[in-house]
């Protein structure tokens, strides 16, 4: 298949053109660039020294549309509106990065990222979570890759909710990420000297990836739980350039004489994913998830401990969050959406140590 990347120049674009570069059904033909058209992606990429020539070229959607099978958006957030319908015209596929796709409800959209240009495409976009929407993914014109911490919180959840095993309120998500969660436009909380040797709350209440959370699951539970679900979510800076963990808090439903369903319920979602791991071990140094151990991987892992003095639950979950959590996803979804086996160009081990 033949792609472009459109918003080549941030650290999802950048992982995104690595992944596509290395894999074997897609070629690349343009990776663009307002401000840095022309200019070798090498310069700002420096790990394409040596392996591509390609330069960053203007996002003209003519040529985009005109030469590819296949468009990847790694736009800031409010610009793929501009550019999805006439891509959608054309008989492209899009797989969007940003979030100006991902929520159905437009009130929802709005609530959290202002006016939408095109509120008629929120439906017809397919929510880009390979391990619950596969089937949809498959004949989907228009893919919205979920958000980074979105999809820890999920993968946590959905185990235990789909098996009715917790309340459906309270649910408390405690995320923590890296700097590139931020972006490659550096700000006075993004720079080094503010960012460094910190562990900094700065969205405690009303994080806008809740309502990607909320409507992700909300249909794994039962009818008369849904009218009660609410996750309540907090997120961390951390003094880490990728990798994010979720400490999710829930609560049991029934008192278990043992953790055997908890276990079934985790082995059970994990088995036939390719990318989700389930860890929980009696030895060694990671016992848990850790992002240590996932960086520059696709997988996410999940995990858990029950609280032997209340019904408390703990999850744990840790993904890269440019990969699983952005550009991974989104050539997984390019695999499946394009008939191609769905780890092809992902099975790279995590690097360890780092």
């Amino acid at each position: 298949m033949d792609v472009s990347i459109v918003g080549g120049s941030g650290y999802a674009g950048g992982e995104l053109a690595r992944l596509l570069f290395q894999h074997p059904k897609a070629t690349v033909k343009h990776v663009t660039s307002r401000k840095n058209a022309g200019k070798p992606i090498s310069l700002l990429h420096p790990n394409f020294d040596g392996v591509s020539r390609i330069k960053f070229s203007l996002p003209d959607m003519d040529a985009v549309a005109r030469d590819v099978d296949v468009v990847f958006l790694a736009t800031p957030h409010h610009t793929s509106h501009a550019f999805v319908p006439d891509l959608l015209d054309t008989g492209v596929k899009v797989i969007d990065l940003s979030a100006d796709f991902r929520l159905k409800s437009v009130e929802r959209y709005e609530y959290f990222y202002g006016e939408h240009d095109h509120p008629e495409y929120l439906e017809k976009a397919v929510y880009g979570m390979p391990e619950l929407h596969a089937e949809a993914i498959k004949n989907a014109m228009l893919i919205a890759v979920p958000g980074c911490h979105a999809s820890s919180a999920i993968y946590s959840l959905y185990p235990v909710l789909s098996n009715d095993l917790i309340e459906p309120f309270p649910i408390i998500v405690d995320s923590k990420t890296g700097s590139t969660g931020a972006g490659i436009v550096p700000t006075p909380a993004s720079h080094h000297p503010a960012r460094a040797n910190v562990i900094r709350p700065y969205k405690l209440t009303g994080h806008r990836h809740t309502a990607e959370i909320e409507q992700a699951l909300l249909p794994s539970l039962a009818k008369n739980q849904q009218h009660a679900f609410k996750v309540s979510f907090s997120a961390h800076a951390i003094d880490a350039v990728r990798g994010i963990l979720s400490t999710v808090h829930v609560f049991l439903k029934e008192e278990l004489d043992s953790e055997r369903p908890l276990y079934k319920a985790f082995r059970r979602f994990s088995k036939n994913q390719p990318f989700i791991r389930f860890i929980k071990k009696n030895a060694g140094l990671f016992k848990l998830p850790d992002p240590k151990t996932i960086i520059g991987s696709n997988f996410c892992d999940i995990g858990f401990e029950k609280d032997p003095l209340s019904s408390r639950l703990v999850i744990v979950s840790a993904l890269d969050n440019l990969v699983k959590g952005a550009a991974g996803n989104a050539v997984q979804c390019f695999n499946i959406a394009c008939g191609f086996a769905e780890t092809t160009g992902l099975d790279a081990m995590p690097i360890f140590p780092l």
